[in-house]
């Protein structure tokens, strides 16, 4: 199933289910996720975004000189599905994981929690630079 299908999914309010053990079935084909080539922000979280979450997120993604059609959010369950991708970002919120090859990782709190907390904005904004420099 592509991603696109998977968030149309969600946006409907319709689970999509994934196999926890994949080793108990052999036969089974995991699916993969092609990201499209546009996409250069992988944000990882456990959380749904509310409204006001997506308006932090489109700040931060301003700040970084992206456009909200340059990102994507999976669950961190869905990274070992990803196929070949041209991503620059892999940003984990409020969760870890092993990143895709190639790209800059970030690593903050929440957007939750960053709302409430300069601090965090604060490293997650010297995270970003530093890859600038």
């Amino acid at each position: 199933m592509k991603q696109r299908d998977i968030q149309v999914l969600q946006e409907m309010g319709i689970t999509y289910w994934q196999v926890r053990k994949p080793e108990l079935f052999p036969n089974q084909v995991l699916p993969v996720i092609n990201l499209p080539a546009e996409c250069k922000l992988l944000f990882i979280t456990a959380e749904e975004l509310d409204e006001h979450d997506a308006w932090l997120f489109g700040r931060i993604l301003s700040s970084m000189k992206l456009a909200p059609s340059q990102a994507l959010s999976l669950p961190l369950s869905a990274l070992d599905q990803i196929a070949e991708h041209h991503l620059d970002w892999c940003w984990f919120a409020g969760c870890q994981g092993a990143h895709p090859s190639g790209c800059q990782v970030l690593n903050s709190a929440s957007l939750k929690l960053m709302h409430n907390d300069p601090s965090s904005k604060k490293a997650l904004w010297q995270q970003i630079c530093s890859y600038d420099s």
